[in-house]
């Protein structure tokens, strides 16, 4: 079994998406569609950090960290692009040399996209599985910068935003952690040409969106031997809330039991949001011990994720 030992977040200032438009697609029809329809009205952005700042503000902030840097085996960043800078190049390595991890072996997934965090949650458990030393842990940073056009909006779906979140991964049902109880991934490969060229329909992918994710919500309770009445709270990524209420409508599902606070304010931060938004439903008291929480992505390519986590 896999936990999460501790999550914390980096969330910069957000700035009203009417001003964006000079370094993003939007133009002020669209504005008025994501302030209306999307539920938009701000995104975060840093100018001030580069990457390696964004995942340094996020781990620099998680406190279980402390004194337990030599236990870290394992440095993952999990990335929608693979790329978020001019120059190939990663910071994870200065990261990790930052932080004083000695002993970790760091790497970035980017497999399935936006649902790369979810995967590299699993990814960390079984490696951690692997070493068979119970007191290994993984660090997992998730965040990038908006530095494309096609990062910083896509049209009818989000507006990236610049956000970042650390996740203290280690094996076992420990007492004191989140312990990962069931997930599920579907994957529909059908739609990578929308990746890699743009010209898949966006009204076939809309369409099947809400049943995609609907079915591997379902999939993951069921994987985790309970049902969705069982979960106390969708903790979701943060794209709008427009899919999420076709979402609900498909599930049979109150609203109120997705946790939507965030969108307005942060945009889609890419594989970080169902973390920031887990962080954020934690500082606001949404989090009760023994409850279980249901955590979604959906990443273009493409791929339908969600995790089963015991508070």
């Amino acid at each position: 079994m896999t936990s999460f030992a501790a999550v914390s977040t980096y969330l910069p200032p957000s700035v009203p998406i009417a001003e964006l438009r000079e370094d993003s697609p939007l133009d002020e029809g669209m504005v008025r569609r994501f302030q209306r329809f999307y539920g938009l009205s701000a995104v975060c952005r840093d100018p001030e950090r580069d990457e390696e700042g964004l995942l340094l503000a996020a781990a620099d902030k998680l406190d279980a960290l402390r004194g337990q840097e030599e236990r870290v085996r394992y440095v993952v960043q999990a990335r929608t692009f693979p790329n978020s800078r001019p120059n190939p190049t990663s910071a994870l390595r200065r990261v990790a040399e930052e932080l004083g991890l000695p002993n970790a072996t760091a790497f970035a997934v980017t497999g399935q996209a936006c649902a790369s965090g979810l995967q590299a949650v699993d990814l960390c458990g079984r490696l951690l599985a692997a070493d068979g030393d119970p007191d290994a842990l993984a660090l997992l940073l998730t965040g990038e910068k908006t530095f494309t056009p096609v990062a910083r909006c896509v049209p009818r779906s989000n507006i990236g935003g610049e956000a970042a979140a650390a996740v203290l991964v280690r094996e076992g049902g420990a007492a004191d952690g989140d312990r990962v109880l069931g997930r599920a991934v579907r994957l529909h490969g059908s739609y990578h040409d929308e990746v890699v060229t743009g010209l898949a329909s966006s009204a076939e992918f809309n369409k099947l969106y809400p049943t995609a994710l609907g079915d591997v919500m379902l999939a993951a309770c069921e994987n985790a031997g309970i049902t969705l009445g069982d979960i106390d709270l969708v903790i979701p990524h943060s794209v709008n809330t427009i899919s999420w209420k076709a979402v609900a409508d498909r599930l049979e599902l109150p609203v109120e039991r997705i946790f939507l606070d965030n969108i307005p304010v942060t945009g889609h931060c890419f594989s970080a949001d169902p973390f920031i938004n887990y962080g954020t439903a934690g500082q606001l008291g949404r989090l009760r011990p023994g409850a279980r929480y249901l955590l979604t992505a959906v990443g273009l390519g493409a791929t339908f994720s969600a995790m089963v986590v015991e508070h």
